[in-house]
């Protein structure tokens, strides 16, 4: 059955984000194929967690987080921060804490600050349900990143099926 759930939702692409917050050891982000907007009033989003160290463990420890919507422009980012034990934040220049201390990465797309709303066990995952305090950025017109098929993918106009 797992198998056959991998090769399933392996051929379902998904939106890639890099979820970051500030936890007890500075600036922390995973990057989430999982992102999924709940409801526009009021504005909720939810996404899982696999795992509960590093930066997973400081991640589900925030009260506040922001998730970076990534465009096809970000497939190297979103590689350093699905690795483990990976140093996320050291390498990058282009970052800083926000005045509400969450660690914004600039040049990513549109990002959300959100407040974590509710966590519930998941299996060996935990879902998180957030309500987007603020939209930052423009609302890039920059192809998404998605994940399909063990792999990063760009979706453009040329995709576009419908009108």
């Amino acid at each position: 059955m797992a198998d056959q759930f991998r090769a399933a939702f392996g051929n379902h692409p998904a939106g890639v984000a890099i979820v970051t917050a500030t936890g007890e050891f500075g600036p922390a982000g995973i990057t989430a194929s999982s992102v999924i907007s709940v409801a526009a009033d009021p504005a909720l989003v939810a996404f899982s967690v696999a795992g509960s160290h590093g930066s997973a463990s400081a991640i589900l420890g925030a009260k506040t987080l922001l998730i970076h919507l990534l465009t096809a422009e970000n497939s190297e980012l979103a590689t350093r921060f699905a690795m483990r034990g990976n140093e996320r934040f050291s390498q990058m220049q282009n970052w800083e804490f926000l005045e509400t201390g969450e660690p914004l990465i600039h040049g990513l797309g549109t990002v959300l600050r959100c407040e974590i709303h509710s966590k519930a066990p998941a299996g060996p995952a935990t879902l998180v349900i957030a309500s987007v305090l603020e939209v930052i950025g423009s609302q890039s017109s920059a192809a998404p990143l998605v994940y399909h098929q063990r792999g990063y993918h760009s979706v453009g106009e040329h995709s576009r099926l419908t009108a």
